[in-house]
């Protein structure tokens, strides 16, 4: 540890606002996108999104991100890091801007992916200059409030969502980055001191790229497999041609003495296992998130705002038991902690698979509230045997390898469970569109955002439309969620395998125990 780093800031809570600011605009695009995918997906108010076009407006930003943290958590520590907290500001303020005004899918994908750039510049220097200015009887609590932010964010993002939603366009969801940016950008030049490593590490370009080319190559084949159907040859080329690239990636990385993503943490299993389960239960979640803001809003009909309110109990759920997970682990150990958090997901998750059209919404509201509950008591026990495998001087690192993880399983899980929602509904609606034109048939064919705006032109047939395509996601829906539990479901045999039980009471170990997971570069 450096000196510097022993003394706080005289500004240093200030600072922390300031970094909170920063934070929230990147986590709050995220989830005020759930809500306007309904509307993205309409031709008339939105841009006429396909079901893989939506899921490449998530993904696109996620895989950029995920692939350039590490890199830009090592350029911002060269080039200083308040001058790259402005850039990831006013690239992220841009293409805000850029997505606002797209014309076509297309352009809000490209838009979204250097999003993507500009939350890697912001997310791993705000945690470096909280290291910086904060002494280490302070950092935990700092970096508790850093981390409550990103709650706050989940809870506020869905809801305000659906305001700009009922009273505005569509892109006004992004338009509403801008002024926050503007506020961040001032206060950044105002208040945060420049610092720098000096002893900053090499940047493992070759690495990069592979691993950014592999997932993208991933991904795409996935998400247009599930599109189109698994039967085209550019579906199994991009596919098996993307593991064949985050193989050599692996390779690479193993060779190289400054990795970007350090694999060799993996053959420590009380790392190895953690991290694993993180991403096991991230990749669950986020693709029943994916589908659930279309059930509510077309199966139900509920408006975006409505949708979003939905939401809070998952959000709610988050505030509430996270903070308190911690003491659950040095009560009753890790393993414990974390079985039942991801036994009570899992379930969750698998309850969705007997939602249908007509389930109360009250037990809609409750299953949200115990997956929240249940995810909340996975990070800390996951953190606390990330803790207590890796030497101090390492605890930057693996938490980069943490993050990086569950924002790549987060994408691939919107991927694959997107992709099954679209095969499952193209195969059950088809009977349903026997004699529409040609043009129509492919629309309401393709997702059923496509089959309501099909069915808003046909008259009298609309009614049985509709519910063709309702009964077609709710198969497809149930489908993904089975899928989902199953995930989640092998995360539980994870924990019980090789997470450790109750922890040893160190002296170290209270004031940074949240530090691990939430710190973004080493």
């Amino acid at each position: 540890m450096q000196p510097h780093e022993n003394t706080g800031h005289p500004r240093r809570w200030a600072i922390l606002g300031v970094l909170v600011i920063s934070l929230l605009v990147v986590v709050l695009d995220n989830t005020i996108l759930n809500v306007a995918l309904r509307t993205l997906a309409d031709p008339v108010h939105g841009l006429g999104a396909s079901q893989g076009e939506l899921e490449w407006s998530i993904n696109s930003y996620t895989l950029v991100f995920a692939g350039l943290l590490f890199t830009f958590g090592v350029l911002g520590d060269r080039a200083g890091r308040r001058r790259f907290l402005l850039i990831g500001l006013v690239l992220f303020g841009l293409s805000s801007l850029l997505s606002a005004y797209a014309q076509n899918p297309g352009q809000l994908i490209a838009a979204r992916a250097l999003m993507g750039v500009g939350g890697a510049a912001i997310m791993p220097v705000t945690l470096s200059i909280i290291s910086n200015v904060f002494d280490p009887r302070e950092r935990g609590r700092a970096i508790g409030i850093w981390a409550g932010a990103v709650g706050l964010a989940v809870a506020i993002g869905p809801i305000l969502g659906g305001v700009l939603l009922e009273h505005y366009w569509w892109g006004s969801v992004f338009l509403i980055n801008v002024p926050v940016v503007v506020l961040g950008v001032v206060l950044v030049a105002l208040l945060v001191p420049e610092s720098r490593d000096p002893e900053p590490g090499r940047i493992d370009l070759p690495g990069v790229l592979l691993s950014v080319v592999g997932l993208v190559a991933l991904t795409y084949g996935i998400i247009d497999g599930g599109e189109h159907g698994f039967g085209r040859p550019l579906v199994w080329a991009s596919t098996l041609g993307g593991l064949a690239v985050l193989a050599w990636f692996v390779a690479h990385e193993l060779r190289s003495d400054h990795p970007s993503l350090d694999v060799r943490l993996f053959r420590v299993p009380r790392f190895a296992a953690p991290v694993a389960m993180v991403g096991l239960v991230f990749f669950a979640a986020m693709g029943v998130m994916f589908f659930s803001s279309f059930y509510l809003q077309l199966v139900r009909g509920y408006s975006p705002l409505e949708t979003g309110l939905l939401f809070l109990p998952f959000a709610a759920a988050q505030l509430v038991f996270a903070p308190r997970s911690a003491a659950m682990v040095r009560r009753y150990g890790g393993r414990a902690v974390a079985v039942v958090g991801l036994t009570l997901t899992a379930v969750t998750l698998g309850a969705f698979a007997f939602v249908d059209a007509g389930t109360p919404i009250w037990v809609i509201l409750v299953l949200y509230l115990l997956q929240g509950a249940g995810m909340a008591n996975v990070m800390p026990p996951a953190t606390e045997s990330v803790m207590s495998a890796l030497p101090r001087e390492k605890a930057g690192v693996g938490s980069a390898v943490s993050n990086t993880v569950r924002q790549v399983a987060g994408a691939l899980g919107v991927a694959v469970l997107g992709s099954v929602l679209s095969a499952v509904y193209r195969d059950d609606v088809a009977p349903a569109l026997r004699g529409l034109p040609a043009q129509a048939h492919e629309a309401a064919g393709e997702s059923i955002s496509g089959a309501y705006a099909v069915a808003g032109q046909l008259g009298p047939a609309a009614p049985h439309l509709v519910a063709a395509a309702d009964h077609a996601f709710v198969s497809a829906m149930h489908w993904a969620a089975a899928l989902s539990a199953a995930v989640a479901a092998l995360g539980v045999v994870v924990a019980l395998r090789w997470l450790p039980g109750r922890a040893e009471r160190r002296p170290s170990a209270s004031p940074v125990a949240g530090e691990p997971e939430l710190a973004g570069t080493p």
